[in-house]
């Protein structure tokens, strides 16, 4: 019988490495929120949801952002441990960081809507792919969804795109139609760069 052992220390992701991942993550995320929103567009999940607050209230994307996910703490602990909802409070605290910085470091004249869409929805999967392979997440609604999963037995694929549906649906009433599909354009893109890098049983890092 072989012995598995090693090959299971080998491939568990050092401290240096989830910290990268939770540093790194954020940003790639926070600049794909900039290009959303230079672009007046929006994504899913509960980056979508402070997007329809903050597009509604005009209060800080970021702030909006930290404060939303404070209610899935809850079922982050409980469907997926502390060491999960501890990765996933500083990512997100992090983003609400980023996201509020980064329009000073970064000034945008003009972007085409097109390319916001699709590039802001590959740096956001890209961002929660890394957060994916250290055991962490953006938390929000995808949280939600595995602790349903688990408790309820609902497939959290299917929780996580429902709500989505939804999201990008009440932006109607906010935003532009054009608005709406680019935005959907965005979410396709970022489910394409998830759903192509992330497969079960291809990456072994914990």
């Amino acid at each position: 019988m072989t012995d598995t052992t090693d090959d299971d220390d080998a491939s568990r992701h050092t401290l240096f490495e989830d910290a990268q991942a939770i540093l790194v993550a954020p940003l790639f995320m926070a600049f794909a929120i900039l290009l959303f929103r230079e672009g007046g567009l929006l994504t899913g999940g509960t980056v979508g949801l402070a997007f329809l607050i903050h597009y509604l209230g005009g209060w800080p994307m970021g702030v909006v952002v930290f404060a939303v996910n404070l209610p899935f703490y809850v079922f982050a602990y409980r469907a997926l441990g502390p060491r999960f909802t501890l990765k996933t409070f500083v990512a997100v605290s992090l983003l609400a960081v980023y996201t509020e910085g980064l329009p000073s470091l970064v000034g945008l004249q003009a972007v085409d809507r097109v390319f916001a869409a699709v590039m802001g929805g590959f740096l956001a999967g890209i961002s929660l792919l890394m957060l994916i392979r250290h055991k962490a997440s953006l938390g929000g609604l995808g949280v939600l969804a595995i602790h349903l999963q688990e408790t309820r037995g609902w497939r959290a694929g299917t929780v996580q795109m429902t709500a989505d549906v939804f999201i990008l649906g009440a932006a109607i009433f906010i935003r532009d139609p054009l608005s709406v599909g680019l935005s959907v354009l965005g979410a396709l893109a970022l489910n394409l760069v998830v759903g192509v890098n992330h497969k079960a049983g291809r990456y072994m890092g914990t």
